[in-house]
């Protein structure tokens, strides 16, 4: 079942590149997303049965580079950063690279801490480039006066990726348990802003919390340099 659900996941990566050569880049954009439920399916699904292998952890890389590597650079190349020439091609290759060492961090880094991930997970940063698409193309805005824009998401996804910032798992929540009432207020929100307007509500939700990781290493940072200025005073 678990290596069925990576199979859908890859079938849907797939179906976005084939939507995206034949122009239909909402579909494909949408195909992006339907693959990151399944991406989130499988390893869960592995967990609660039991059926965690070696061979569906490469599988599941190898299906996760297609998905959210391959399709979102080919979507937004062929979307928009097609008129940039060369530079175009370059950025979309610098994205799939992107992915490619994330994953590879992923399979041989062991986190230290369950709570965060280091650098943006890679289907979080598709979210992103597949957002932009389907938001576009929703409220009916040319993609030539975007291109700019898509650049500089595409750029940044790929930064975002390979750097160290710290991302929430949220593999800390007990849902099982009780929940803060905050919390559940804001998880109905998100839900109610998605079903309202899916490509607004998924596209803010991503860009949240991808400035979500350097909010927390700053944060972190801050909080370091004053214990140090507090230790100093101390002594």
């Amino acid at each position: 079942l678990p290596n069925l659900l990576t199979t859908s996941a890859l079938f849907a990566g797939f179906f976005a590149i084939v939507a995206a050569m034949k122009g239909l880049f909402d579909q494909a954009a949408i195909a992006i997303f339907v693959a990151m439920i399944m991406d989130m399916l499988d390893g869960r699904v592995a967990r609660l049965t039991k059926t965690q292998s070696d061979f569906g952890a490469e599988y599941d890389s190898l299906s996760d580079i297609v998905s959210f590597g391959v399709a979102p650079s080919l979507i937004i190349y062929t979307w928009v950063l097609e008129s940039f020439g060369k530079a175009g091609w370059l950025m979309a290759f610098v994205y799939t690279a992107a992915t490619a060492l994330r994953l590879a961090r992923f399979n041989v880094v062991s986190q230290e801490d369950k709570r965060y991930f280091q650098g943006l997970p890679c289907p979080s940063a598709a979210a992103l480039i597949a957002g932009l698409v389907w938001y576009a193309h929703d409220h009916s805005l040319s993609s030539e006066s975007l291109r700019h824009l898509a650049a500089i998401v595409t750029i940044l996804a790929s930064g975002l990726m390979l750097s160290t910032f710290p991302y929430h798992t949220f593999k800390e929540l007990d849902v099982r348990n009780k929940v803060p009432a905050v919390f559940a207020v804001v998880i109905i929100g998100i839900f109610v802003g998605i079903s309202l307007n899916p490509p607004q509500g998924l596209f803010t939700v991503f860009i949240v919390y991808a400035a979500s990781g350097p909010y927390l290493w700053m944060r972190e940072k801050y909080k370091a340099r004053r214990g140090h200025r507090e230790d100093q005073e101390t002594e």
